[in-house]
């Protein structure tokens, strides 16, 4: 099972304090005397060692001069501005709307040449349509008090999918089936969508796979809503915050993670079956 994200920027974290508090004792100090030296008040070395307070670059600098070891702060600070990168609060990404959000993934999506999403909650933002997506950055922006620039927003992810259809890539989707009945937006702007699904799906580049609700005993139990860029990276989608991870190791447990779920998806004729079946849930 995959780590837990957010337990996953607090490893990283904590590898840090780990190296500053082992740098610490091979320089053969206390606590106390390296907080004296670096001019701060004993507790702050002790929040710092317990990866209770990340360090600030000029932190990392002093505490490495104090300890005759100033050529691995870079390093370190490096090492830290990853930690705390991976988990980024979505108040924070989102302060100035959602268009921008949208934004910040392109160069990302350019960069890209294997998509693979797994979702228990919503249609992947690569196939959603307009409507829906209105309808689910509409809930957001009331969901989290943030400035509505919903209108923008829809046109700068309707812009960013676009990439589905360029040459060179491939898409591996794959949703459980209630993603098919949680209506976002009106019924008309839900069967858009659905019809959407029919169309995309049958993309020679694409593949959507859909788990049954049907499913007995699966080996693979639903996961958070996640993205794999290539071998690259994880994007983990939570309620507060989105988590990006880039440790190999933990990587390759969401890779293994994408290829169990998927391999209790039904794809094809079986796919399309399941989402007519939604459509004609919807009169």
């Amino acid at each position: 099972m995959p780590m837990s994200p957010s337990s996953s920027a607090q490893v990283a974290r904590e590898a840090v304090a780990q190296r500053l508090k082992e740098l610490r004792a091979d320089a053969g100090i206390t606590g106390p005397e390296l907080a004296t030296r670096c001019g701060w008040s004993h507790p702050k070395t002790y929040r710092i060692e317990g990866a209770r307070t990340p360090p600030s670059a000029d932190d990392i600098r002093r505490w490495c001069e104090a300890c005759g070891a100033a050529g691995q702060a870079d390093d370190i600070i490096a090492q830290s501005r990853t930690a705390q990168s991976m988990y980024t609060e979505w108040r924070r990404k989102s302060r100035t709307g959602l268009k921008q959000l949208q934004q910040s993934y392109v160069p990302l999506f350019k960069a890209t040449k294997l998509f693979r999403v797994y979702s228990p909650t919503m249609v992947p933002g690569l196939l959603q349509t307009e409507g829906y997506a209105r309808g689910l950055m509409s809930s957001i922006t009331r969901f989290r008090g943030i400035p509505d620039d919903v209108a923008d927003a829809v046109a700068a992810r309707l812009e960013r999918s676009r990439i589905i259809h360029e040459p060179g890539r491939r898409f591996s989707l794959v949703i459980e089936e209630p993603v098919l009945h949680y209506q976002l937006g009106d019924q008309d702007a839900m069967a858009a969508q659905l019809g959407y699904l029919l169309t995309a799906g049958a993309l020679p580049q694409v593949s959507l796979g859909i788990i049954p609700s049907a499913t007995i005993a699966r080996p693979m139990w639903p996961q958070e809503l996640f993205h794999l860029y290539d071998e690259s990276l994880v994007s983990v989608e939570l309620l507060a915050a989105r988590v990006q991870i880039t440790q190999p190791t933990e990587i390759a447990l969401y890779v293994k993670a994408f290829d169990g779920l998927r391999g209790l998806a039904v794809y094809g004729a079986d796919a399309r079956a399941l989402i007519v079946k939604a459509i004609e849930a919807l009169h």
